[in-house]
């Protein structure tokens, strides 16, 4: 169930509960029991309960409307009393007090009535039911859903479509018409039905309205053909193997296959057997490479290339050896490497993932591996292999020059050198008695000690007691520095002509040492450089390949999530297709998380296609115009039907809000009516009994007392406006005690903060003007403070599963909130910081019951996981925060390095059921919590609260807002 959905049943769920809010704060009435009575009337009809409540109220005394004023609470007003109790200010404040219980009962009413409405703080990180969340944006490339661990399936078939010859070979397919050609066997029963649905997500993908469409159909029937469950994530070269299979049989009753001729190769192997000579032509498809010992991608494939020891191929001696080499006769349009980062761990019994780096080219020439430029590369080979014999002996030459000695440590022979001269050249600074001076003036103790000792002799003989006593300082004075030894190490002994003598042959070996050195560099620079352009002749660079899609893995050998980077050549720029999301990259992104040796990502599949036939990714792939009219005339009615039918679904979701907006605009109507028929009964009962009032435009003393209101207001608004500009730190944020600082920094218009200040909205027409807008823009700033707050306060008390929602809540909400502007709402680096925490500690948590390997606490730790922790992993990956990313890593690596580890067979299941959940990096969320339920606080509750906990955490910035 997704946040949106989980939102609407809290709202259906709490219907009761507010309508008797709503009739409460409007009507101002308390009893419970009466309030429930009017509902039970108007059946529901909110209108009509307060009619009938209202007429109840009419029938009361006037005295009881003015008892209730006068005990009602003070505390949700603006204070304009002071110290002063006169009784005009008694007025103004007791005027304020009436206009904010108005303000409450509209602001309750409008709240409640579009909870549903308004509260799409979710819609960003997960699959919001508004279908205009869903529409496809401009000429943006269509996403395909991730319908259960099926990201293997979205990065091969995007990587697949993005081929026009492909994709164009795929939309014309026609499946046999006549009886004798239908299917006779379960393959063709199964190859028939699989393309018509290719077909038709094709077309979808081609000229769909949506953003992401549902690859459903076609991903069962792979499923099928697996044998496996939902639960199970595909190899992606398992899958490219079976899907080139199917579409190699789907065509094969054409005279030439066309996908024979796009993705199959032929390569030429020659060796040796047991000394006997062959030679046999192959056929590839993928061509596999071994990743694991290797730099770079033309390492790997030199290494494919040649298996074994062949020096007899090129000798006149027929020996015994055994092995071969492969010479490409024909390379396909489409040239796909397939990079065994997989290895078998015999210790342990399961497969390992390997995460060395391997580097690979953007352009990629193939000439060295053509049998037509056999005998030139074999040449080259010998003398790339002779350079490299060389550059290893120079290197071993310049390591006893950079690694000197014999000992453990060993150092630079120059420095080496150096130092010795340094040695030879210092002088020897004796200590002398008044640099000993101060030392002992440091221990006056000891300087008394050996005075004494020096003139017992002379005044009396010492006695045995006084022996004793002057021992105790002995050790001290044999600890004391020579006289002679020098402040640092130097030779003791040596003339000058010496010195002269060493310093010049030091000099000597040491300018002989670096010019080695620098001889040996440069001669490994220049050896490195000849290897690299070896074949950067014209001659070797003839059969050019451009990588169009790189096919990434991210996590461990046997769970991991899939996704792609494709090069869009009309946009000029890297795509990352990862499920449902399509996003701009850059060449730099897909190196880092390519080339592998950093994260767990890497490469998992290379694609390769001809530079030299450009009809393989020529076209207009985003113009949905220009895409349904090339599409068949079946699959033309086909995208059409789904457009309609998409299109309707926004027009009812728009009727629908436009019949809630006009719902609720009636019911507010109605209140406002009912509340003014039972204000005008009230009047006309009083004046039944009173001569007729003087207008308040006419009386004197209401002139009076406007002016003294009006000087009061100006008070306020200084006081306030001096609030609002003032630089605060976050333990003190005056926006949650007035809420005319919170305009006032919002930039309010000036007459929303001038009704503010007179009325606090007791105007009965709210909500027919944009005043309303404001109040409910301050009421969510209200509502996510409450959340902040509890949650930081649950944090406090370590009790992280409590607060893990308030902060996920809390942060959503705030972050629409500074969509609107920068004081909306709170600190969004705070918020970000303490939910991130908050999961890492509840992974900690969670990891440290699986490590205790005791049933119980293993089941509530994958729960906590399961629950709490993977459903929020998307909101940490779907901003691409650089900190959050790494904590997700951190969090995926504690998981991914039980897998090295011994353990029972139990709990090895249970890791294998879960790290396919953790490791799934798709943004779409498909359950998750309520929404905690939000307390009412008066403001200054809410003020106090809110700064105890912000100065107990200790995070607030030295700088204020």
């Amino acid at each position: 169930m997704t946040v949106e959905q989980n939102v609407l049943q809290q709202h259906s769920q709490k219907h009761q509960q507010t309508l008797l809010n709503q009739l409460r704060e409007v009507t101002g009435t308390t009893d419970v029991q009466l309030l429930q009575q009017a509902l039970q009337v108007s059946n529901g009809d909110l209108a009509e309960a307060v009619a009938y409540l209202t007429e109840k109220n009419a029938k009361v005394p006037q005295q009881d409307e003015t008892t209730y004023y006068q005990t009602s609470q003070v505390a949700n007003v603006i204070d304009l009393t002071g110290d002063d109790k006169d009784d005009l200010q008694r007025a103004i404040a007791l005027s304020l007090e009436e206009s904010s219980r108005a303000f409450r009962e509209t602001e309750a009413s409008i709240a409640e009535n579009k909870a549903s409405l308004k509260r799409t703080h979710t819609e960003v990180w997960s699959d919001s039911p508004n279908p205009h969340d869903r529409k496809r944006i401009d000429n943006c490339p269509v996403g395909l859903k991730n319908v259960g661990n099926t990201c293997w399936f979205s990065a091969v078939i995007q990587s697949l479509f993005n081929l026009l010859e492909f994709q164009r070979l795929v939309l014309h397919y026609s499946p046999p018409a006549r009886v004798q050609e239908l299917p006779r066997n379960q393959k063709e029963h199964r190859n028939l039905p699989f393309m018509q649905e290719l077909r038709n997500l094709f077309s979808l993908m081609v000229g769909s309205k949506r953003k992401y469409v549902d690859p459903s159909r076609a991903v069962e029937i792979l499923k099928d053909a697996f044998k496996s469950s939902e639960s199970q994530q595909q190899d992606v070269s398992e899958f490219t193997h079976k899907l080139l299979d199917w579409l190699e049989d789907a065509f094969q009753m054409k005279p030439k296959n066309p996908m024979v001729e796009l993705f199959y190769g032929r390569f030429l192997a020659v060796g040796v057997l047991e000394g006997k000579k062959f030679e046999n032509t192959e056929t590839f498809g993928q061509y596999p490479l071994q990743v694991n010992g290797f730099k770079d991608l033309h390492e790997c494939l030199e290494a494919a290339m040649v298996e074994g020891e062949i020096e007899s191929l090129h000798s006149a001696e027929n020996s015994a050896r055994s092995g071969q080499e492969h010479w490409f006769t024909e390379l396909p349009p489409v040239l796909t490497f397939e990079l065994s980062r997989f290895e078998f761990n015999q210790a342990l019994g399961r497969p390992e993932k390997i995460h060395n780096k391997l580097e690979f080219p953007y352009m990629l020439y193939m000439d060295r591996y053509m049998d037509r430029n056999r005998e030139v590369t074999r040449i080259k080979r010998e003398e790339i292999r002779r350079l490299k014999e060389h550059l290893t002996v120079l290197q071993q030459r310049l390591e006893r020059y950079l690694s000197y000695g014999s000992g453990p440590k060993r150092f630079p022979l120059a420095d080496v050198l150096q130092y010795a001269m340094e040695f030879a050249s210092s002088k020897p600074v004796a200590m002398e008695q008044d640099s000993v001076a101060p030392l002992e003036s440091m221990c006056p103790a000891a300087t008394t000690a050996a005075t004494t000792a020096a003139t017992a002799p002379a005044t009396a003989p010492a006695t045995g007691a006084q022996q004793q006593r002057l021992a105790i300082h002995k050790p001290f004075t044999q600890s004391r520095l020579p006289p002679d030894l020098p402040m640092h190490p130097a030779p003791r002994h040596i003339t000058e002509e010496e010195l002269r003598v060493l310093e010049g042959c030091l000099h000597r070996w040491r300018s002989e040492v670096e010019n080695d050195t620098r001889d040996l560099q440069g001669s490994i620079s220049r050896i490195h450089r000849t290897i690299e352009l070896m074949y950067s002749d014209k001659s070797m660079m003839q059969v050019p390949y451009r990588l169009h899609a790189v096919l990434v893995h991210e996590g461990q050998a046997n769970a991991g999530h899939y996704w792609a980077y494709i090069y869009d050549p009309h946009q000029r720029c890297w795509m990352k297709y990862n499920d449902i999301s399509v996003t701009k990259s850059s060449w730099e992104e897909l190196v880092r998380d390519s080339f592998g040796g950093y994260r767990n990502a890497s490469a998992y599949c290379l694609m390769y296609i001809n530079d030299k036939k450009p009809f393989l990714i020529e076209g207009n792939l985003s113009s949905i115009l220009s895409g349904l009219d090339k599409l068949p005339p079946d699959l033309k009615h086909y995208v059409k039907e789904d457009n309609e039918l998409f299109d309707k679904e926004m027009q009812e979701w728009d009727a629908l809000q436009a019949r809630k907006a006009q719902q609720e605009k009636l019911a507010l109507a109605a209140a406002a009516a009912a509340a003014a028929a039972a204000a005008a009964a009230s009047s006309t009962s009083t004046s039944s009994s009173s001569p007729q009032p003087m207008s308040i435009e006419s009386s004197p003393l209401t002139m009076q007392v406007c002016d003294m209101t009006g000087s009061a207001i100006k008070l306020e608004y200084a006081r306030l406006l001096r609030f609002a500009q003032e630089d605060t730190p976050l333990d003190n944020d005056y926006r949650i005690q007035h809420i005319i600082v919170y305009f006032i920094q919002n930039q309010a218009p000036k007459k929303i903060l001038e009704r503010t200040l007179l009325t606090q909205f007791a105007d009965r027409n709210l909500a027919f003007d944009e005043r309303w807008i404001w109040h409910q823009d301050y009421r969510n700033f209200r509502e996510t403070t409450i959340l902040m707050t509890i949650g930081l306060e649950l944090f406090q008390k370590t009790n992280y599963v409590e607060s893990l929602m308030y902060l996920i809540y809390a942060y959503q909400y705030n972050k629409e909130l500074l969509t609107k502007g920068l004081y909306r709402g709170h600190d969004e680096d705070l918020l970000g910081h303490y939910r991130r925490e908050c999961l890492l500690k509840l992974n900690e948590q969670a990891a440290a019951m699986f490590e205790a390997g005791e049933e119980p606490e293993v089941t509530t730790g994958l729960g906590i996981m399961n629950e709490l922790v993977v459903p929020c992993i998307p909101l940490l990956l779907v901003q691409e925060v650089e900190r959050d990313l790494l904590a997700v890593e951190d969090m995926r690596n504690r998981w991914c390095s039980y897998l090295g580890q011994e353990m029972e067979a139990n709990l090895q299941e249970k890791l294998t059921d879960f790290l396919p959940k953790l490791l799934d990096c798709s943004t779409e969320i498909k359950s998750f919590h309520d929404p905690p339920k939000i307390p009412s606080y008066s403001a200054l509750e809410l003020f106090e609260r809110f700064s105890r906990i912000m100065s107990a955490m200790g995070r607030v910035p030295s700088e204020g807002r």
